[in-house]
């Protein structure tokens, strides 16, 4: 069963090849999330994956590639839906904790499905909102190693 869900930003840098770093430590927490089988994306993740990756990195996924990763996605792990439960509890957290409401969807998804963590860039290390535990694995102070029993 998913308790770990993945935001955007962490499958985009793995095709970033203008930021090595973030690649490399992409690419490490992706195969870590995928053999511990804990890992799911949003909807939303998976459509926000698509017009990035074809319109923002450089050099550009073709939109063929873009789709051929989110069949991969698909596979690997579990898609939560957005629905509209998800959309007004995404509305709350952006007036309570004044969430971008994009990233307020994300928490939103997290929450309403019981998942426990969040990966993502968009928050503090450790942040905790309603449950929900939120952590940057780009931050100069992520390993791999305190996280990976936590779910």
């Amino acid at each position: 069963m998913a308790t770990w869900l993945i935001d955007t930003n962490i499958l985009i840098y793995a095709y970033d090849q203008a930021a090595p770093e973030k690649q490399r430590r992409a690419i490490d927490l992706l195969a870590h999330i995928r053999a511990a089988r804990l890992g799911a994306v949003s909807a939303q993740t998976l459509s926000e994956f698509f017009s990035v990756a074809t319109r923002k990195l450089t050099p550009p996924l073709t939109p063929a590639e873009a789709e051929k990763q989110l069949q991969t996605f698909v596979a690997q792990w579990s898609v939560l839906p957005v629905t509209e439960k998800v959309v007004l509890e995404a509305a709350r957290g952006a007036r309570m904790y004044q969430f971008h409401f994009w990233d307020a969807q994300i928490w939103a998804v997290a929450r309403l499905n019981g998942l426990s963590l969040v990966f993502s860039e968009d928050f503090s290390l450790t942040a905790v909102i309603e449950g929900v535990r939120f952590v940057n694995p780009f931050a100069p102070d992520f390993e791999w190693a305190n996280w990976k029993d936590k779910h």
